[in-house]
């Protein structure tokens, strides 16, 4: 990459230009189909409806918006033509599809028709641009300032005092005043990530994809992540980003850790019980083992053009997105939605746990080709572990089996 998360998030939050952009009513699209899949969040929404502005008679764009995208977004995309024309991705999720050949590089569209858009926002990845990075987020601590204050304890930095603040609210009543995204598959794999690399670990062995987490730091991320399932909602093991924001806004739970893209929605009131939303105060991720830094990861979120669809389908697609992440979106509504790498974006409340993790030295998920097998091997060898069905170690060499049989399959390893 030309850039890190760090430094585009930091390029977000410390050195951004105010520019109000003009309405895209005319995107320049003269005809093409856009077809866009990507995750179901309010910052999401606002990048595609303001693609689907660019729709005429001649042009038609549809999206498809869900949880399970980053199950579709492949599938989709291997036909020929592609379902999907455009794929919003994270860190993580461009790997697969660009290792696939599924989508295509950017420097011939933007050369044509994308000389405006900032640098800053190209993520490069082996000389070519592959993605259009338009936010910037991560997982970070959500309290209930009143609650906490109720219970005599102050805002937890370390996971240690989320531990005891859980025991403290606990024992005045709420029965789970933990909440996380612990549901078994990609989002538990995630919480194993955060958790780790904030304990200092490292996931392969320097220069080669041979696995590095059946070690002390992975016995210690495992037996964290189960001390917090001991708060948690007994379903804990279903609770992706919706299910535990909702029982957080039901007032279910005092403290959460959670997508810094879910702020704006979280703390905008609409759907909360009273007292939880005016109370909520987002904030950096705990930090874990000692380490000063939050036990979190870093991610950037951009969109992408297939590469099993016409020309004319391409540029209709650039141009649609272009229109969809232009400094233009950026309204009163739409600030507080995310950490935008927008020109003209100004930090809001919502995005101080964003900008505490990055000020604290949070580090970037790792990109990685074999990344992805290695996340999906943990995501689906933990739930045994936290269910007290075997030991660390048992889960830790599950996990590396799992991994290593998935990347000698892909060549990563022999």
């Amino acid at each position: 990459m030309t850039k890190s998360i760090r430094g585009l998030a930091l390029s977000a939050l410390l050195g951004t230009t105010m520019f109000a952009g003009a309405a895209y009513a005319d995107c320049g699209i003269s005809a093409g189909k856009v077809s866009i899949i990507g995750n179901d969040f309010p910052a999401i929404h606002t990048v595609v409806n303001a693609a689907a502005g660019c729709a005429t008679g001649a042009v038609e764009v549809k999206s498809n918006l869900t949880a399970d995208h980053q199950k579709l977004n492949a599938p989709g995309m291997t036909a020929n033509p592609a379902e999907y024309t455009s794929a919003v991705v994270a860190s993580s999720s461009i790997v697969p599809l660009m290792s696939a050949g599924l989508i295509r590089p950017l420097d011939e569209l933007i050369a044509a028709h994308g000389a405006d858009i900032p640098k800053s926002q190209l993520i490069t990845i082996d000389g070519k641009v592959m993605a259009v990075a338009f936010m910037a987020n991560a997982q970070h601590l959500f309290y209930r300032k009143d609650l906490l204050e109720a219970a005599g304890v102050a805002a937890p930095a370390t996971y240690d005092e989320l531990l005891a603040a859980a025991e403290k609210i606990r024992a005045g009543g709420m029965a789970t005043p933990f909440c996380s995204t612990y549901k078994a598959g990609w989002n538990l794999g995630e919480e194993f990530v955060n958790t780790y690399l904030g304990l200092g670990g490292d996931f392969f062995k320097p220069g080669t994809a041979e696995p590095a987490i059946n070690n002390e730091n992975g016995v210690a991320a495992l037996e964290l992540m189960k001390a917090l399932t001991g708060y948690m909602s007994p379903d804990y093991l279903t609770f992706d980003s919706n299910i535990a924001t909702a029982e957080y806004e039901a007032g279910n739970c005092a403290l959460m850790t959670l997508w810094g893209s879910r702020a704006g929605a979280l703390m905008d009131g609409k759907d909360s019980a009273p007292g939880v939303a005016e109370n909520t105060v987002a904030a950096a991720a705990p930090s874990a083992g000692g380490n000063s830094f939050p036990a979190t990861t870093l991610w950037w979120d951009g969109w992408t053009v297939a590469t099993n669809i016409s020309d004319e389908d391409a540029v209709a697609t650039f141009l649609a997105m272009k229109a969809g992440t232009a400094p233009s979106i950026l309204t009163a509504d739409t600030m507080g939605q995310a950490v935008w790498l927008l020109d003209g974006y100004t930090p809001s409340p919502e995005a101080q746990g964003i900008s505490a993790s990055i000020a604290g030295g949070a580090r970037p998920y790792p990109m990685e080709p074999y990344m992805g097998a290695m996340h999906t091997a943990l995501g689906d060898n933990i739930a045994d572990f936290l269910a007290g069905k075997e030991d660390a170690a048992q889960a830790l060499a599950d996990i590396e089996a799992a991994y290593v049989t998935a990347a000698k399959e892909s060549g990563f390893l022999q």
